[in-house]
């Protein structure tokens, strides 16, 4: 699947703090029938038999709305599952190797903090990049923050779409505008709302006019 423009608006990554009675399978599905336009499962705690049957659970249903599915960091369980590709960070495993593990038909998304190693991962074979955090976010406490002016600059630095995630929420969001991301990547400002279905969509309505 190629990734386009349209796809990155609104990037949603899971997360199971929240999951309560239900599972991150019919989440997932309920945020994707309100407008979500990407899925990534991120999971650094599940085995890989649970990390792959969650996989497969996911795959099925953005296959059903026919939107990109990417997994954090784990090529094996990608690959397995047929996720449409992977998605790394800075820590992670070298861009360029994953390109080559992956093939050249798989989506990857690389985490990039300067315009230097935004610029890499467009070299080695990335086909978006991740920026980030822009605001100060509880789900990564480990992340450091990049500033507008960073995230101007590695959006007009590379030919591929930019999306900024980290702490990003409906009262925030307008603070990006003129950055010219192609969209935004969010966590919490899904999984963490009541309303799920509400939230997606009010997002999807506040990130369209961001991007212009």
């Amino acid at each position: 699947m190629n990734v386009s423009k349209d796809n990155m608006l609104l990037y949603v990554v899971t997360d199971r703090t929240w999951l309560g009675n239900s599972r991150l399978c019919e989440q997932v599905e309920e945020i994707v029938q309100s407008g979500a336009t990407f899925i990534q499962l991120r999971e650094k705690n599940l085995d890989y038999d649970s990390f792959a049957a969650e996989g497969r659970a996911i795959r099925t249903i953005t296959s059903k709305y026919n939107i990109p599915f990417v997994i954090n960091d784990n090529i094996e369980v990608a690959l397995a599952v047929g996720a449409d590709g992977v998605h790394v960070g800075q820590k992670d495993l070298d861009a360029r190797k994953c390109r080559e593990l992956i093939g050249e038909d798989k989506i990857l998304g690389v985490s990039a903090q300067t315009k230097e190693q935004a610029l890499l991962a467009e070299e080695s074979g990335a086909d978006y990049i991740g920026v980030g955090a822009v605001f100060e976010t509880s789900t990564k406490t480990d992340a450091n923050p990049v500033s507008f002016d960073t995230l101007k600059e590695i959006c007009s630095s590379v030919s591929i779409p930019v999306i900024a995630i980290g702490g990003i929420n409906e009262d925030n969001i307008q603070k990006l505008k003129g950055s010219h991301i192609d969209g935004v990547a969010v966590i919490s400002a899904v999984f963490a709302a009541r309303d799920k279905k509400k939230a997606v969509k009010t997002l999807l309505s506040l990130v369209k006019e961001a991007v212009i």
